[in-house]
């Protein structure tokens, strides 16, 4: 095989790794409970490398998604009592900042309200 495909490290998730995962997948709704979605697969993997760069800017760590896609699976389906704490620690989190916002992506500028030609002519310019 002359391709060569990049090689994650295979380690063990940490726990704070896991919070921050499970906190960006329950956000995003990753299970789909919330509705039916047009392209679920894509909208999946849109939400996992979201998950893999959140990862790498905070703890300098490179996961693929299909790593994170089974850590994820395994939390919900062989390790509920792990998921159980996980989710009790975000629960705290967002008690203690008083919303389940994420604190270290700043929200998008809003646009501002450009003023229309028709205001200015009417000397009411914002």
């Amino acid at each position: 095989m002359s391709r060569s495909r990049r090689r994650f490290k295979a380690s063990n998730m940490s726990f704070i790794e896991m919070v921050e995962m499970v906190d960006i997948l329950k956000r995003a709704d990753c299970d789909g409970k919330h509705g039916p979605y047009p392209n679920p697969n894509v909208r999946k993997a849109k939400i996992m490398a979201k998950v893999v760069r959140s990862l790498h800017r905070n703890f300098g760590v490179r996961r693929s998604k299909d790593q994170l896609r089974k850590r994820w699976s395994d939390l919900k389906l062989r390790e509920q009592d792990q998921y159980r704490k996980i989710k009790i620690v975000l629960q705290k989190r967002e008690k203690r900042l008083g919303t389940s916002e994420d604190t270290r992506d700043p929200p998008p500028p809003k646009e501002k309200q450009i003023p229309t030609p028709e205001d200015v002519e009417e000397g009411e310019a914002k």
